[in-house]
């Protein structure tokens, strides 16, 4: 290995056995492993988990019931007992020399040998009083060990791995030690560490493992935080720019006759949102770099009708258009859809060739097509000469728009709905179906809104567009939280959202009912779509007309359910979340989720977005015991506020960053100290700082070692995804 300053490439290369400390433990190394730790550089990645001012610890004799506390302590007797109830009972007393505090552990048989007599601790939990005396049940447990100085840092440690924080601690300082002689390499300039108020790397990574003050932790932090953000916001940023640079666009006829005649007949006036995401997008296609853009809107916020205006746009200069949903009931939903919004256009052609061109002799009717799994060998065959001889306008479908068979006259412009669903080889296979070695523009839609700093760091490779307005004639949906025991039915408790499901009925209007599983289990004491349909036909909404929708229905049942539904044969459909988005019924006007607080923020904002979309009152229950502090914030949320985006916020707060993180499909979470809530300015900052670099430095080869620190972070995988998309 060269001399000079230790590159994170270079601290990457030493096994943990170059740790002294480490190399007669092969036990520990493989522990280690365990939790991703394999080299010397995923050591110094391992942060800790907090930091105790020792300096500011409360102590015992001051802490207030009722209060959450966090006390440093030495275990003075240790005692295990089994209850009546069988339940496995460690008690532990803890001093700080100046009180005495009682702790609880029930069925954690571990804490006993845990905490035996003479260790010292970290308590945190809520603090109680009993007989006079202070107690603490079930708190968070952090070893202290030996460690001494005024902050003590506590890494994630693991009794079944057998890791204790201060022996990481150990290690960790062993690794920094070996770095003083060579140094840490620095990747950013000077000037830009100064004007960003940044400390060097080195520097950051001491005052993080092992401070000497407080004020060193949050120093430090930033910096490691900003060196987190910046390598996720390079590769995106090295993504779009390769696009806009090797990619040949289509330069679309943006004239808007088809455009302008589509929302002449909408019968409706667009929102301000929607022009305005219009005129950005027609303004894209009119240019010579293929369009990747981010549309993301609130439920109802009117996305159909800006990605129409889209495809019409490549239909109108002679192209073809394609939309692409996740799955056969949301991609048929569209289809429908689209097909009633554009009745009546006609586009040029040519009647002997099919042609799109404008200019031809003669109007026919603008044609949309289906392809599903569904569609047969025969309507295959007919719609692949259809599409090649550009007779059909505008595809919509599933995956199967890319199957190797399907090949486009010209295609212009791609709209992918959920496209979080679809992998990214998916994307680029249908990106690949343009004419002539031309990139087709691409549209992604979201119905799930995203807080800003997390589309730029999950989406930051494509330009965003958002509706932040519901278009007139939308009325507010009530929500209405109906507070049940976990597992158990509470006739009682529900009887008001039946009653409101038959009034709403006998009103000419219909319902969901939706369930989180098919079939029953008792784990998840969860009721199935199956056994709440038979229940409601027996009792609650006896005499009503129920259908049943899940997703393991065979295709031509699901439509044969969504049509009687669609059409008003049937009043209530009992479904799952199947009918997550997508599904467009004006006259459904009350949505019952029962265990709602079993589903995700997301989804629960998804399945209310099925109702109100017409101009009477619409309602949504939420049945639910909402017996955990999550699931009761996230149905709390629901019934506070109507707005995605807000909602959106709450999520994340709730979750953290890395179930969204997921959504770039990779397997590790790139941020393992910065926080998309916390650090919203300086994701801002390294977005810009992006920018600036690789538009100086198109492939960073002035900067080696950040393009080597990106491939050792994001992955192999990442890397190779950032070409493919």
């Amino acid at each position: 290995m060269p001399d000079g300053p230790l590159t994170y490439a270079d601290l990457a290369g030493f096994p943990l056995d170059a740790i002294t400390a480490l190399r007669t433990k092969p036990k520990k190394i493989a522990a280690l492993g365990s939790l991703g730790v394999h080299n010397v550089l995923d050591l110094l990645s391992y942060y800790p988990r907090r930091h105790i001012d020792r300096s500011r610890q409360l102590a015992i004799r001051d802490l207030v019931p009722g209060d959450e506390a966090m006390v440093v302590g030495k275990v003075v007797h240790s005692s295990q007992i089994r209850t009546r109830t069988g339940k496995n009972l460690v008690k532990v007393d803890i001093t700080d020399g100046r009180g005495y505090l009682e702790v609880s552990f029930f069925n954690q048989p571990f804490r006993h040998r845990q905490l035996s007599v003479g260790t010292e601790a970290v308590f945190f939990g809520k603090v109680d009083s009993f007989n006079g005396k202070r107690q603490m049940n079930s708190p968070v447990v952090d070893l202290v060990g030996n460690q001494t100085g005024r902050v003590i840092s506590l890494y994630p440690q693991s009794e079944k791995l057998k890791l204790k924080s201060e022996e990481i601690a150990e290690w960790v300082k062993v690794a920094l030690d070996k770095t003083l002689a060579r140094t840490i390499a620095e990747p950013l300039d000077e000037d830009l560490r100064r004007r960003l108020g940044l400390e060097d790397r080195q520097a950051a990574l001491w005052r993080y493992h092992a401070p000497d003050a407080w004020a060193d932790i949050e120093v430090a932090r930033r910096r490691l935080v900003f060196d987190e953000l910046l390598r996720v916001q390079l590769a995106l940023v090295l993504r779009k720019r390769q696009l806009e640079r090797t990619a040949r666009g289509i330069v679309h006829d943006t004239s808007g006759r088809l455009v302008h005649r589509f929302h002449e007949a909408l019968g409706f006036p667009l929102t301000s949102a929607q022009e305005q995401a219009i005129a950005t997008i027609v303004a894209d296609l009119g240019g010579p770099h293929p369009m990747h853009r981010l549309l993301q809107g609130d439920v109802g916020s009117g996305k159909t009708v800006v990605a129409v205006s889209a495809l019409l746009t490549a239909v109108q200069g002679g192209h073809q258009g394609a939309l692409m949903a996740p799955t056969e009931v949301l991609a048929e939903q569209h289809f429908l859809g689209i097909r009633e919004l554009l009745a009546g256009l006609t586009v040029a052609g040519d009647p002997d060739e099919g042609s799109l061109f404008e200019g031809a002799a003669a109007e026919r009717p603008l044609r949309v097509e289906l392809l599903t799994n569904r569609t047969t060998a025969a309507g295959r065959r007919r719609l692949a000469e259809a599409l090649l001889d550009g007779s059909v306008d505008l595809l919509i479908g599933t995956h199967a728009l890319i199957e190797d068979a399907v090949a486009f006259r010209s295609l212009g412009v791609i709209v992918i709905d959920e496209q979080h669903r679809f992998g990214v080889e998916q994307r680029a296979a249908l990106r690949a179906k343009g004419a002539d070695g031309a990139t087709p523009d691409v549209l992604v839609m979201t119905a799930t809104p995203i807080p800003r700093t997390a589309a730029m760091t999950v989406y930051g490779d494509l330009d965003v567009s958002v509706l932040d307005e519901l278009p007139p004639g939308r009325t507010p949906i009530e929500t209405r939280w109906v507070q049940t025991v976990a597992g158990e039915e509470d006739p009682e408790a529900e009887a008001p959202v039946w009653a409101h499901v038959r009034s709403e009925v006998a009103a000419g209007r219909q319902a969901y009912v939706v369930c989180p599983l098919v079939e029953e289990s008792e784990k998840l004491e969860a009721r199935s779509a199956e056994e709440t349909f038979e229940r409601l036909q027996l009792d609650n909404l006896a005499g009503l007309h129920l259908g049943l929708l899940h997703g393991r229905m065979a295709g031509a049942d699901k439509e044969a359910v969504m049509h009687a539904f669609r059409s008003g044969q049937l009043d209530v459909l009992v479904a799952t979340t199947v009918i997550e988005v997508g599904v467009d019924v004006p006259n459904a006007t009350v949505m019952v989720i029962l265990d709602a607080d079993r589903f995700g923020l997301a989804q629960l904002h998804q399945l209310r977005g099925r109702v109100g979309r017409g101009a009477a009152e619409s309602s949504c229950w939420l049945v639910g015991a909402g017996n955990t502090s999550d699931g009761e914030a996230r149905l709390e949320a629901m019934v506070r506020t109507t707005d995605g985006f807000e909602l959106a916020e709450v999520d994340l707060e709730l979750r953290g960053e890395g179930t969204l993180m997921d959504t770039r499909q990779k397997g590790r979470n790139d941020l393992r100290l910065a926080s998309l809530r916390r650090d919203k300015t300086w994701v801002e900052r390294a977005r810009e700082v992006a920018f600036e670099l690789v538009d100086a430095d198109p492939d960073l080869s002035g900067h080696p070692a950040l393009r080597d620190e990106i491939a050792l972070f994001l992955g192999d995988d990442e890397a190779d995804n950032l070409l493919k998309s």
